[in-house]
């Protein structure tokens, strides 16, 4: 399915962006995965509440094989079949689905260790801290020279 079917189908819960993973996609809103459609089935990003939901409507959890064993992931359930033909329906799980993104992402936020704008910094390359990095060359390719160290003072 393409972007533009998808973003069809979803056109009463509003703009989707989809960003290609996996061979399948993740189905975006306010900046959060809520959805992902993989092997010709759409998912939802689903909380205890809404898997049982889903699940009581014939979904199943989302599941790969991987090195020959079949894993589960929870968080995520297959839309049923009679949401697929019915935009007001699928709307409504959406926002459901949308709603849990929010959920886990202020969950996520206020788990983070105080200080911390996000779990995903980057790190200088080579694992050296920020204040062990060397420096980087000049603008004219020439290499910096190092600090001779003063003497201690004498006194």
């Amino acid at each position: 399915m393409d972007e533009d079917a998808i973003a069809d189908l979803f056109a009463a819960f509003g703009p989707v962006a989809v960003r290609r993973m996996f061979g399948g996609a993740g189905l975006y809103a306010d900046g959060l995965m809520f959805a992902l459609w993989a092997g010709d089935t759409f998912y939802l990003k689903a909380d205890a509440a809404l898997a049982e939901d889903l699940k009581g409507r014939g979904s199943v959890p989302f599941s790969y094989v991987a090195k020959g064993v079949t894993r589960t992931m929870g968080g995520f359930w297959s839309v049923p079949e009679e949401a697929l033909d019915d935009a007001e329906d699928l709307a409504a799980l959406a926002r459901r689905a949308l709603f849990v993104a929010h959920a886990a992402n202020e969950a996520k936020a206020k788990a983070r260790p105080a200080g911390r704008a996000s779990a995903n910094k980057a790190k200088p390359a080579g694992g050296a801290s920020a204040k062990k990095a060397k420096p980087a060359a000049g603008a004219a390719g020439k290499k910096p020279t190092a600090k001779k160290k003063s003497a201690p003072a004498q006194g």
